[in-house]
């Protein structure tokens, strides 16, 4: 505290805020990336076997995953969109490029695994048969893809510089 001379009042000198916070921030962003990932990438794969028969069923009080019926394309819209948030949330909360990465690995991973393994009776828990499954692996893939590239065409701003009002 320094005493100003035309008060005589005690003035506050703000202290400098903690510079580990930076790093604090950073990785409990891409820790909540990961996370939304893992939940979202379960979502769409459930999504992905919904059927129109399956609406029928929930109106009666049932699953919807037990009626038959055409399949449904809701995954692709979900993880399109979801998988967009998760890259604006990683590459704005990291400011950083690298953000996208464990997000965008883990998503593909999660799908591989997902469209290779076998359940106990030896079917696979997504069948060539099943084409809104492909779709959702193709646009999420292209979605993580797309938002890469624009990346590299436009640069990452700083948060920093954006509550500084420099560019």
């Amino acid at each position: 505290m320094t005493v100003d001379e035309a008060t005589e009042q005690p003035t506050v000198v703000p202290r400098e805020p903690w510079a580990g916070w930076d790093t604090i921030i950073r990785v409990a962003g891409v820790v909540i990336a990961v996370l939304a990932t893992v939940i979202t990438a379960l979502i769409e794969l459930e999504l992905t076997t919904l059927r129109s028969g399956g609406l029928v069923s929930l109106a009666k009080g049932n699953s919807p995953w037990e009626g038959g019926g055409v399949l449904i394309p809701l995954a692709v819209p979900v993880a399109i969109g979801a998988n967009l948030a998760i890259c604006w949330f990683a590459v704005t909360v990291t400011g950083r490029r690298w953000g996208l990465g464990p997000p965008w690995a883990l998503w593909t991973l999660l799908m591989l695994a997902a469209a290779g393994t076998r359940t106990t009776e030896g079917d696979y828990l997504l069948s060539e048969t099943n084409w809104v499954a492909l779709v959702t692996i193709l646009t999420g893939s292209l979605t993580y893809a797309v938002y890469s590239y624009k990346m590299i065409l436009k640069p990452v701003v700083a948060a920093d510089s954006r509550l500084s009002g420099s560019v």
